[in-house]
């Protein structure tokens, strides 16, 4: 019998254990540059917590036996268990909060998708406790300095607006309104052609479809519609948004936007702005990472329903691993150790344990391995010119050291 990981997971081995740690150190800088402190929370959560009050489909989620306190699944997201974290642990506390996480979160395959994957691994943050247009703007410049930290330039920042969207979508009845947000969500002209709709519903959702590009033309396009004084207030903060961001050179030319009105969100907790990071690759388009603002989603977990604002984004860290790999930036090979250190004789093991300790201790940065035993000083020297060591240590009973440096 061949053992191998489940279907839907994967090992990763020193190597990509290196190249993750990579990106993930760089987003940590740039975390923490922007003041922002990390949160780990339970991989497991009651199911309550992560249906996120009905919001994301429970099945998504990987669920586990029953327990006492109820159904517990494997979390398919973070912010619904940072959400409940901040509520419950963290009342009081002066906010906004700014918090980050790196983790690994875990989601049904859907049937018939052609990726069977179900644990992935994100990097992300949360703004808690602030609502309005510089919460809104922190956010999308934390993601664009993320991504230009990381020295990509062909991607691209895909904004929309889910309140606005969601309104203009409450036209249509009942009966075709999910099919109509299913067709647009993944831009399905045909389906939206064919549906039965009347001339002016299908006329409007062909205009929901195309509500993409330049986000000043995108703007003026949604201004001639007939807007009701939310979807106008919605359209007046989206605005002001993307004037922010598009007011000076240098704010512009780090973040490559595009309006898309069309852009609906998988989790439907979303109430304001929501985005998406695409990367462009030699093997086409893909998401490096989403996000939005979620103004109701703490309401759900508090005591007495008091919600305060939120918003936040995830970056997909397997993503990006396929969109930098072929620049060449990422480690190429594992770390080498810096010495070997053998004892000659069972005599030395003490003094070659306490000289390798000496080292570790002189330099944090020291990466020492012990000589196990068990071959001749070709095979030893084999070893550390394959490993890439640098130096060896030669230990003699008495204590006395020998060092010698290794050729490459």
């Amino acid at each position: 019998m061949v053992y191998q990981s489940p279907v839907g997971a994967r090992d990763l081995l020193p190597l990509d254990v290196a190249q993750k740690r990579w990106i993930e150190d760089r987003l940590h800088q740039v975390f923490h540059r922007w003041g922002y402190h990390r949160i780990i929370t339970s991989t497991l959560e009651r199911l309550d917590t992560l249906m996120a009050g009905g919001a994301i489909d429970r099945s998504t989620v990987i669920q586990l036996q029953e327990a006492e306190e109820g159904a517990l699944g494997l979390r398919p997201e973070l912010t619904a268990s940072i959400a409940r974290a901040a509520v419950t642990r963290m009342a009081g506390t002066t906010q906004p909060l700014r918090l980050y996480y790196n983790a690994n979160v875990f989601r049904r395959a859907e049937e018939g998708s052609h990726s069977r994957q179900q644990e992935f691994y994100q990097a992300g943050v949360e703004l808690l406790g602030a609502g309005g247009l510089l919460a809104d703007a922190e956010t999308l410049l934390l993601v664009a300095d993320c991504l230009n930290h990381l020295g990509l330039n062909r991607w691209s920042l895909i904004l929309g607006e889910a309140g606005l969207t969601r309104s203009l979508l409450a036209s249509f009845p009942l009966a075709v309104r999910d099919r109509v947000r299913w067709a647009i969500a993944h831009l399905d002209r045909i389906t939206l052609e064919t549906l039965p709709l009347t001339p002016e519903l299908q006329e409007q959702a062909l205009l929901l479809l195309d509500l993409r590009g330049n986000p000043a033309e995108v703007l003026q396009r949604v201004g001639r519609l007939k807007l009701d004084a939310y979807q106008r207030k919605a359209l007046d903060n989206l605005q002001a948004l993307v004037e922010l961001l598009t007011s000076s050179d240098r704010l512009s030319e780090s973040l490559p936007l595009v309006l898309d009105l069309s852009l609906i969100r998988t989790f439907d907790y979303y109430t304001g702005i929501v985005f998406e990071v695409v990367g462009q690759s030699d093997s086409g388009q893909q998401v490096l990472g989403q996000g939005g603002r979620y103004d109701q989603l703490l309401g759900v977990y508090h005591p007495q329903g008091q919600s305060y604002p939120g918003v936040g984004f995830s970056l997909q860290i397997e993503q990006l691993h396929q969109v930098l790999l072929p620049t060449g930036q990422l480690p190429q090979q594992t770390p080498a150790s810096d010495w070997l250190v053998v004892a000659l004789e069972p005599q030395a093991y003490p003094a070659a344990f306490a000289y390798a300790q000496q080292l570790r201790n002189g330099d944090e940065h020291l990466r020492v391995e012990l000589d196990l035993g068990g071959r001749s000083m070709a095979e030893i020297h084999d070893y550390a010119r394959h490993r890439r060591l640098s130096h060896i240590a030669w230990i003699k009973a008495a204590g006395d050291v020998v060092t010698e440096a290794v050729p490459q």
